[in-house]
């Protein structure tokens, strides 16, 4: 923790701030102090309890995923309230785990929206990765029902999952860059030259379009 105090920079906090998240480490630091520590899972559990959140990101780079039970990932999940611990505990971690297709039905349906989004986050992971069992159809008419008018985290992660629904199954992708036009999320978010835009339609063409070339 000594450690992680240094490592503050006060510039790096006032950014990450702006995004919800509140702490002043830069994360290639992070990761060298992590890279150093090695796998130390009962140390990670000794961090991630400190509440900290640059703690808590360090214990994600450092712990041991297949060590968690079903039930302690949960609880990490609905305590991980930050974006970046949110986003490294779901992608660093449960989808490691074993308990990974139990907690995507179980937080896909949780009316805690931020649950939700992590659910939705790795039913993604099986668009692109893993087919089996998952309903297209469905999944696309949950997000036509519901995206609009979602919360943020949630309406954010129902857009990629929608997103990655086009770009790799062509027989949904007409319905798909059909539903992005018609609920116009994330239309107008600000993109930095050079980037993709996040607004489906445009999001699904463009990697379509990259595939083919």
């Amino acid at each position: 923790m000594a450690e992680l105090a240094q490592l503050e920079d006060p510039k790096i906090r006032a950014v990450n701030e702006k995004h919800g998240d509140d702490h002043g480490v830069n994360l290639t630091n992070l990761r060298a102090l992590a890279k150093r520590l090695r796998t130390r899972q009962e140390l990670a559990r000794q961090l991630w309890e400190t509440g900290d959140t640059a703690a808590r990101l360090l214990a994600l780079l450092i712990c041991r995923p297949k060590a968690f039970e079903r039930d302690e990932l949960d609880g990490m999940l609905r305590e991980a309230r930050t974006p970046k611990v949110h986003d490294w505990l779901v992608n660093y971690v449960v989808k490691k785990s074993a308990h990974a297709e139990e907690l995507r039905s179980a937080w896909s349906a949780d009316p805690d929206p931020v649950v939700a989004s992590a659910g939705w986050a790795l039913t993604t992971e099986r668009v692109a990765k893993r087919l089996d069992g998952l309903d297209l159809a469905g999944l696309l008419d949950a997000i036509e029902a519901e995206m609009k008018d979602a919360p943020d985290r949630l309406q954010w992660a129902m857009n990629h999952c929608l997103a990655q629904i086009g770009i790799e199954h062509a027989q949904h992708r007409t319905r798909a860059v059909g539903i992005g036009e018609r609920l116009e999320v994330l239309k107008d978010y600000p993109t930095s030259p050079g980037c993709t835009s996040p607004f489906a339609p445009v999001w699904i063409t463009e990697m379509v379009r990259r595939q083919q070339a």
